[in-house]
């Protein structure tokens, strides 16, 4: 790999790994805007092959080692910007190398790869006993007020989830507020794979740091999706 530092494009940065002038913010560097490292998707670039060129990745999890660059764009933004070089020319600038493989099918990668975060992350909260599934359940549970966040598959049917926003509210005592549960960028075939159950339709989470977790994946597959993130309440 070219840069083996773990460094960040954009944004001058202390030894703490942390901007001095913006903390935890990025730039992008295709529109120059700068944001919150959780609101933006990282590009990592792989090890040198033997012509000495370098894969351009997606890192969903902003882990990967080497430097990085950070996008704040939607899907179909970043597939212009694929088609038009204004990628290539925007990562050769900031990784100062043109030897970059950049793959057409790039803005799928990176869906891939945030829809795998996200649902890796419910995987998580599932095993620490964190997620509830089942409609009866989670009915209970949010009526107890024993529910933090709740979510839908984008497939669920309405009046499933109008019954189960209606508890929510009522164990949270803000009956007529219309706060609902969030529809997720997922259908229930991919949650109920991912979770190792069947028919996954609607899911919550007991708490408030679970919530806040969940919210990074979400926001930037949201993000990358077009649409706009939803509020997490700390």
């Amino acid at each position: 790999m070219r840069n083996p530092r773990n460094d960040t494009l954009g944004s001058p940065k202390t030894e703490s790994g942390a901007s001095p002038q913006t903390g935890s913010e990025r730039r992008c560097v295709l529109t120059g805007e700068t944001s919150s490292r959780d609101d933006l998707v990282r590009l990592a670039i792989s090890p040198e092959h033997d012509d000495g060129s370098c894969d351009v990745l997606p890192d969903a999890l902003a882990k990967a080692p080497g430097r990085g660059a950070w996008i704040g764009v939607s899907r179909s933004e970043l597939a212009d910007a694929v088609e038009s070089g204004r990628l290539k020319g925007a990562l050769s600038r900031a990784f100062k190398t043109g030897a970059l493989n950049i793959p057409d099918d790039l803005p799928c990668r990176v869906q891939d790869a945030l829809e795998k975060a996200l649902l890796d992350r419910l995987g998580l909260e599932m095993r620490s006993g964190r997620l509830i599934l089942g409609s009866d359940r989670i009915a209970n549970e949010a009526r107890m007020g024993a529910v933090a966040a709740l979510y839908h598959a984008n497939d669920a049917k309405e009046d499933g989830c109008r019954k189960l926003d209606q508890a929510w509210r009522v164990g949270l005592d803000e009956e007529g507020s219309g706060k609902h549960g969030e529809r997720l960028p997922l259908d229930r075939e991919a949650l109920s794979v991912a979770l190792g159950r069947e028919n996954v339709v609607h899911l919550a989470l007991a708490d408030t740091r679970s919530a806040q977790r969940i919210a990074i994946p979400l926001g930037r597959l949201q993000t990358f999706l077009g649409a706009a993130p939803a509020a997490v309440d700390t």
